[in-house]
């Protein structure tokens, strides 16, 4: 037709130049499709028919005038234009075939590169091609010509860069266009060139640059072109993956790449592989690379059933891996076993590579899931097969490297469900065992470098405090071996610097004992010297880790002992053989060491800075450890001589005033370090027992008067630099050592007190005094500075109670008061309240330091301001300098110290705070607004240092003192109410603070429990009465407990492991213990209530408002509607809220009882309750009627209710009794009783519930079996007897097989009808301990009895004892009989099948296409569905909902009808559904439309079909179900109500055989469904 065409048109149009003519078109025009097709016909069919030169070119001019231009366009357009692409591109392919000329390709070609060549926003430009257009004109170009080599491998050149930048869209275009398009137009030796240079470059690319981003491009490519690379072809340049080494390594990087695509197409490319290796059959192995002789894949076909299985399995597993979901990868870890062995067997062999199972657990580290990473970690480090020496070297650079990182978790440090909360956690313990096996499975030579690059790696990264405390204590279970030297040393110390920033101060101070321990054992002592050996010390805290009396400290000093002489000896230590034995020993060393460090040349500065501290401490434990080591080995001290060059400078401080200032500043230094260390010591040690305490403190104190006479001397006006404020502080940190070291000596105290301090305070005094300076100067304003701090010193000694309430020292300081409150006629009585230091002019600055000093005045400032308002504070406590509250000058000190509130750092508020708690009760009743203004000041404070743990603690208890003091305390709201709503306001807040910082409400109950009752002495009425106003306080802190943040939980529940390790761990002796455990506000709080005495009326008044708050709390939490499962906030509460009055129900009048209690204890036992909280309850009815036997008939009225209301709840009666034999001794009317016990028991035993039937043959068989029962039944029930004797017996008969028998069997084997007796067990231990163990409430609710004695003091009472007498019901294991019987699998059993899961896209593909609707996102899919409808708009519960959701959508119902669409975003809805409803068609329908529904469907031809039992009701299994059918389901309690029951075609119901008669709604449904399906499984199904 188009042939007949053109031969018309060239008979009109002789020339064809002519005729392309009229049909071009503009090339600043867009022409329709219709005309590029026209003239794309025309070239086509002129060119079979003329080639003539004329027309060549012509059709030439049409690439560049016609084609090339409307691509341009194309490209710029941005109103469809590109659906010309196609209709331009059938032109241009025609033209060039038609001119088949090198020089148009090569042009062409050309530009087409340059624009794949440009980056940036060059191709957004008018009038150039962009990168789309190009791609696929140049596929048009290549398919178009014949084979052009050069042109081909231009352009295979550049699209293999054009990989390398641009993006995974444009590169699959590049592939599927470009490449596809270039191996198809090759021949087979063309073919294999082509492909040998894109896998040269792209392996070779992935060679250099093995980053995440790299490897997934690679993988893109590799995927893409594995129809050619999987070939049957053989050349000698076709690539051939199985032997290329780089191919599979980039394998590697891609099954643990962090993209689940990426990872696919690893797998795939794997599995072509070996699928390609097992086809043909050929003996394969990959190159082995340089500098390792690793075979990454091998096939021989003698061993090709080993080998698939492998790579099957391999395949399988890390196909599971993708699924998130423990339990559906768990099976696979015993393929993982099986990997594991082939490997290991064949080590030797070649066949397996390790590292392919490195990429198994790598991708295990990756996962989402932290299960399933605790999963991956615990397997490796329980892999045996890394005890062979081969395997474990394989394995070692992976132990370095991804396990480090993935150890670095926190999570997966928790504790194991049967774990304690004082256990090392489970993976603690495999840490630890797998260091020992592995290190000892390398060969020795690789050890130490292994070793150094695991220690490198901790100090390489900021590491929690957890995982490196039990990464540390794996280190130190290493035996003792010499691997490490100098850089060793180096490592651990780099770890040490690094990496202890965590705030948890006792975790920090244990992670330092086990690297010292771990060092100690590992280090090569040949290869380090002493100078690094102190050096290394020197990074251990002596008041964490490294001190005196310890284990470590002690482990230490025998190290030394034992590996002295053996050091390694430094280029200064070389010499003659005298002076290296004498270095060699480590006396001679550190006496080498200090007098090196006394020593100062003469020509020194006399002023600048201090020091650095940091060598001081260096030789004060070096002196401390060889005085230690000297009596280890019994031999005479030589302390004395050790110290001899210091003791000589000391002495000649008060007489030498030409010494070195620095010669002196560092022997302060030094005298201070060792006054200090001295004294850590172990708390199981004397301290007369210690001969080198005494011995350094006897030393020290023969050259005390020397050094405070020099200080004496400093500090009364001699500094006057600005470098002398830091060495003041030096000065009077050695006083406070010497005050507190010596004030027991008689006569350092007399003339301390009598003479020195009151010397020093008038010297002060006299500086404070003067006049002030019009132009401050340095000098002057330092020794105000210097002088205000050595009196703040001073009072703070005082405070602390060194200093004699009579002496002079005591006077002087009292004189004081003077300064700080002077007459009113001589000036204002608060000029030297807040003073400050003003700035001196740089006109007086005398150092050339000073400029820079002087930048940090206001640090100085600060601190003087601070120390005004320590002595303050010590003047208010001492003398009551501020009594009157009526004195004018009370509110302005009060504002004073508001205005220092916001003027000093968070360090130095603590004496403000203490002077305003001492003050603020005087001025309450007339000063109300100003209370509340200091009371609101100092919480912003606190509040400010909540990030700050270093001053934060100490700061709240100071709040908290003066806040909660009991003056303010005693305060009602009629009387001050601005003050009672801000301390109700702090304390909302206050707890708000506790939820996230465990420890702050512990700080504030034991604060209020010690004031209102102490637990030394006796309190007064008044203040105790100061609780019933704040009963709010006791009442939350019976009910709290541990907070939900699994974080905080882990920490502490690692804090308390490190604690019971005891002195092992020298962290618990160096580091001081605090109360910030969870549990300690209700163990402050039981030990209060313990304490109370129920003769005193206030005490009574307290318990009983307790009791009747905790009642309507447990009210309030059982009429929420908050979810009330096991182990949740709700359940906790409840259970603290019955254990406390349990604890208090021996305590509380019997009148009160049977009043106020009783009743709601019964009330509570009818509602819904958790295991734990049922026991209690119970237990509380038990005791409460055996103190008040006349109260029996509230228990027979409970058995009297309407049974809608009882339902199971009447099970908690029921137990009561079972253990009437406790209440039988004490109840009036003993025949009466009994047979209203056994009635009742009787009536219970016919109940339509099989757990109640359960209950009352339990009671039945108690009450029957009582003492005295066989008198009673003759003369109380007569012929009745014979009837309960066949009920008991025909139960016993009924029992015989299935689990029937099994829950009677576990009912009276349980803990509280068989070991628990009500009296004998009334314990604070069963209470608070055992019984919560036993009805397995969460371990972290229990109390054992030694936080009892350990957090408080505890009183011992016989009415409630702390622990059992009888250990019985200690012993017992937790159970409850009504758990299903779960029987034990057999191991091999359940891993036999691996459940393999399909993901139906990915659950974001509702956000991908919000605008499809269920039935198209399946249809997607190609999923089929029926004309099935399911009906559940009768029934509200989310689970049963998400069940059918799920059922329906498996078996293709048509759509699922709810009374509300909502329910889908329930978590319970989609806990059961599991993203069901994204392919489920749902409607809503409010079941009062439920009617007009069912109507119109029957109209529509659906057979309604009800799920009901009635008495015209098909069974299931003899129904036929039509096509058009309709579930109608009912309410789960109710059924389906009578009026749709008349809309209904038919009933269907289920065969049963057993006695409930009643199954669950989804389980009725699903088989419904499933009945359906199966009939039409055969028929067409409706889309």
């Amino acid at each position: 037709m188009s042939n007949f065409l053109i031969n018309t048109l060239l008979s009109h149009y002789p020339d064809p130049e002519d005729l392309i003519n009229n049909l071009c078109w503009p090339s600043s025009s867009r022409p329709e499709i219709e005309e590029i097709e026209a003239l794309t016909i025309l070239i086509k069919e002129l060119s079979n028919k003329s080639q003539e030169e004329r027309f060549i070119c012509k059709v030439q001019s049409v690439i560049w005038d016609q084609c090339m231009s409307l691509l341009k366009m194309i490209s710029s357009a941005d109103d469809g234009g590109k659906d010309l692409l196609s209709s331009v591109c059938g032109l241009f392919a025609v033209c060039v075939s038609t001119c088949q000329t090198d020089d148009v390709s090569e042009q062409v070609s050309h530009g087409l590169l340059q624009v794949l060549m440009t980056r940036d926003d060059a191709n957004n430009e008018t009038g150039r091609l962009d990168v789309d257009v190009a791609i696929e004109v140049t596929a048009v170009l290549l398919s178009s010509i014949s084979y052009d080599r050069d042109i081909i491998f231009r352009t295979l050149s550049c699209t293999l860069c054009c990989v390398k930048d641009l993006s995974d869209s444009i590169v699959s275009k590049i592939i599927v266009r470009i490449w596809f398009t270039i191996l198809k137009s090759c021949h087979k030796e063309a073919e294999s060139e082509v492909l040998h240079q894109i896998w040269e470059d792209l392996l070779s690319w992935h060679q250099r640059d093995q980053t995440e981003s790299v490897s997934a491009r690679v993988l893109l490519c590799l995927t893409a072109l594995s129809d050619h690379l999987y070939s049957w072809e053989t050349s000698q340049n076709r690539p051939d993956p199985r032997r290329s080494q780089r191919f599979f390594r980039a394998i590697q990087a891609g099954l643990t790449h962090k993209d689940s695509v990426t990872r696919k197409r690893a797998l795939y490319l794997l599995t072509r592989c070996v699928a390609l290796a097992e086809i043909k059959k050929e003996d394969v192995f990959t190159s082995v690379e340089p500098h390792t002789d690793e075979i990454l894949f091998r096939w021989m076909p003698e061993q090709q059933h080993l080998l698939r299985e492998f790579w099957e399995d391999f395949a399988l597993v890390l196909e599971t891996l993708e699924e998130n979901q423990i339990h559906v990868i768990r099976p696979v870890l015993k393929r993982i076993d099986v990997l594991v062995e082939t490997t290991a067997t064949d080590i030797q062999g070649g066949l397996f590579s390790p590292s392919w199972l490195l990429c198994v657990y790598q991708r295990m580290f990756h996962s989402e899931n932290k299960a399933v990473m605790k999963e991956g970690v615990n397997h490796l480090l329980e892999l045996k097969a890394l005890h062979h020496s081969a395997f474990a070297l394989a394995f070692s650079q992976f132990v370095i490297g991804p396990l480090m990182d993935v150890l670095a978790e926190s999570a997966l440090y928790h504790r194991a469900p049967q774990q304690n909360i004082k256990d090392c956690p489970e993976l603690g313990v495999k840490l630890q065992i797998f260091m020992v096996n592995f290190f000892s499975s390398l060969p020795e030579e690789n050890r130490g470098s292994v070793l150094l690059q695991i220690i490198q790696r901790l100090g390489s990264r900021q590491w929690c405090a957890v995982p490196l405390l039990f990464l540390s204590q794996a280190l130190s279970c290493l035996p003792p071996c010499p691997l490490l030297g100098s850089d060793g040393l180096n490592a651990f110390r780099e770890v040490m610097r690094c990496t202890m920033i965590t705030h948890q101060v006792l975790l920090r101070g244990a992670s330092q004992c086990f690297l010292l321990h771990a060092a100690l054992c590992l280090t090569d002592v040949s290869a380090v010297s002493l100078d690094e050996i102190f050096g290394f010390l020197a990074h251990f805290r002596a008041d964490e880790s490294l001190c005196r009396g310890t284990a470590l400290w002690k482990e230490l000093c025998n190290w030394l002992q034992t590996n002295e002489g053996r050091f390694l000896l430094t280029d200064g230590d070389l010499g003659s053989s005298e002076l290296r034995s004498k270095v060699a020993s480590i006396f001679s060393y550190v006496q080498q060491r200090l007098n090196t460090f006394l020593a100062v040349p003469a020509n020194s500065d006399q002023k600048g800075s201090l020091p650095d501290p940091a060598e001081a401490e260096l030789v004060a434990r070096a002196v401390l450890l060889t005085a230690d080591l000297q009596k280890t080995r019994d031999e005479e001290p030589g302390l004395e001589l050790l110290l001899q060059p210091l003791l000589d400078v000391l002495r000649r401080l008060s007489t030498n005033v030409y010494l070195v200032l620095h010669k002196t500043d560092k022997s302060l230094q030094l005298m201070l370090r060792l006054l200090q260390l001295h004294r850590r010591r172990s708390d199981t040690e004397q301290e007369n027992e210690d001969v080198v305490a005494v011995a350094l403190k006897t030393h020290m104190l023969s050259v005390v008067d020397s050094v405070q006479e020099f200080l004496l001397r400093r500090l009364s006006g001699e500094l006057k630099e600005l470098c002398d404020v830091e060495r003041s502080e030096l000065y009077l940190s050695v006083l406070r050592e010497l005050v507190l070291t010596y004030s027991t000596v008689s006569w350092y105290g007399l003339n301390l007190q009598q003479n020195y301090i009151p010397k020093l305070t008038t010297h002060c005094l006299r500086i404070l005094n003067e006049p002030s300076e019009q132009n401050p100067s340095v000098p002057g304003q330092v020794q105000r500075a210097v002088s205000m701090g050595t009196l703040a010193l001073l009072c703070d000694m005082a405070d602390q109670g060194v200093l004699k309430s009579q002496s002079e020292a005591m006077r002087s300081l009292h004189s004081l008061t003077d300064y700080f409150y002077p007459s009113s006629s001589s000036s204002s009585s608060s000029q030297h309240l807040n003073q400050t230091l003003l700035k001196p002019t740089t006109v007086t600055l005398g150092h050339p330091e000073d400029g820079l000093l002087l930048k940090d005045w206001g640090r100085i400032v600060a601190q003087f301001i601070g120390d005004q308002w320590t002595c303050l504070s010590f003047l208010q406590k001492c003398t009551g300098t501020v009594r009157a509250p009526e004195a004018p000058e009370v509110p302005e000190v009060l504002r004073a110290a508001v205005d220092a509130l916001a003027l000093l750092p968070g360090h130095l508020v603590l004496p403000v705070l203490d002077f305003m708690a001492s003050v603020l009760p005087q001025v309450v009743q007339c000063e109300e607004s100003l209370c509340v203004e200091v009371i609101c000041a100092s919480w912003k404070v606190v509040q400010a240092l909540s990030t700050n743990p270093h001053d934060f603690w100490s700061t709240l208890l100071g709040f908290v003192r003066l806040a909660f003091d009991h003056g303010l305390l005693q305060l009602t709201e009629e009387q001050n109410p601005s003050i009672t709503a801000c301390i109700q306001q702090i304390l909302s807040e206050l707890m708000e603070l506790a939820q996230v910082r465990s420890g702050v409400f512990n700080v504030l109950i034991q604060h209020c429990c010690e004031t209102w009752l102490p637990a030394e002495g006796v309190q007064s009425d008044a203040v105790f009465s100061t609780a019933l106003l704040h009963l709010d306080i006791l009442t939350e802190a019976c009910v709290y407990g541990p907070v939900f943040r699994r974080d905080q939980r882990l920490v502490q529940e690692v804090q308390s492991y490190v604690e019971q390790l005891g002195d092992s761990c020298a962290a618990n002796t160096a580091v001081s213990s605090d109360n910030r455990d969870d549990q300690f506000p209700r163990v402050c709080a039981l030990a209060f209530l313990c304490r109370l005495n129920p003769s005193n009326r206030l005490h009574q008044r307290l318990m009983e408002e307790l009791v009747l708050r905790l009642l309507r709390k447990d009210a309030e939490i059982s009429k929420s509607k908050v979810r009330y499962y096991s182990n949740s906030i709700q359940h906790r509460v409840k259970n603290r809220v019955w254990q406390t009055l349990l604890l208090l129900l021996h305590k509380l009048r019997p009148e009160f009882v049977s009043e106020c209690v009783l009743s709601h204890v019964c009330e509570a036992g009818f509602c819904s309750n958790q295991a734990s909280v049922k026991y209690l309850i119970e237990w509380n009815l038990i005791l409460i009627l055996h103190l008040n036997p006349s109260h029996i008939q509230n228990l027979w009225n409970c058995f009297s209710l309407e049974h809608e209301k009882t339902k199971t709840s009447i099970c908690t009666f029921l137990s009561v009794l079972v253990h009437l034999n406790v209440l039988f001794p004490k109840l009036q009317e003993k025949e009466v009783q009994w047979r209203r016990a056994v009635e009742v028991s009787l009536q219970w035993c016919f109940s339509h519930n099989f757990s109640v039937r359960l209950y009352a043959l339990l009671a039945l068989k108690r009450v029957w079996e009582l003492e005295d029962a066989h008198v009673l039944m003759e003369e109380s029930l007569g012929g009745l007897t014979t009837v309960v004797q066949a009920c008991l017996q025909q139960a016993e008969a009924m029992q015989n097989t299935g689990n029937a028998m099994k829950n009677w069997s576990r009912i009276q084997e349980h803990f509280f009808f068989s070991a628990f007796h009500p009296i004998r067990d009334y314990s604070v231990e069963t209470i608070f301990q055992t019984f919560p163990s036993l009805s397995e409430l969460a371990d972290d609710e229990w109390i054992p009895p030694w936080k009892f004695e350990s957090f408080v003091v505890f009183p011992m009472c016989a009415a409630l004892p702390l622990k059992n007498s009888v250990r019985d019901l200690c012993e017992l294991q937790p159970g409850d009989w009504i758990q299903q019987d779960k029987g034990v699998l057999d191991q091999d059993e359940r891993w036999a099948e691996v459940q393999k899961k399909i993901t139906p896209w990915k659950l974001s593909v509702q956000e991908q296409e919000p605008e499809l609707m269920a039935q198209q996102r399946a249809a997607r899919l190609g999923k089929l569905t029926s004309n099935l409808l399911v009906v559940a708009s009768l029934i509200d519960k989310p689970t049963n909902l998400g069940g059918l959701c799920r059922t329906c959508e498996i078996f293709g119902a048509k759509a699922l009808v709810l009374d509300s669409l909502r329910h889908s975003n329930d978590k319970q809805f989609q806990a059961l559904s599991v993203s069901s409803e994204l392919w489920l068609p749902m409607l809503e329908v409010k079941p009062a439309e439920l009617s007009d529904y069912l109507q119109r469907k029957k109209r529509e031809g659906y057979w309604v079909i009800g799920v009901e039992q009635t008495s015209n009701s098909q069974s299931l299994q003899d129904y036929t179900f039509p096509e058009r059918s309709l579930l109608l389901l009912g309410n789960e309690r109710e059924g389906i109500p009578a009026n749709l029951l008349q809309l209904v075609d038919v009933c269907v119901e289920i065969p049963q055989h057993g006695v409930t008669r009643s199954l669950n709604v989804h389980v009725s449904a699903a088989l419904l469904v499933w009945e359906y399906t199966r009939q039409h499984l055969g028929q067409n199904p409706a889309v």
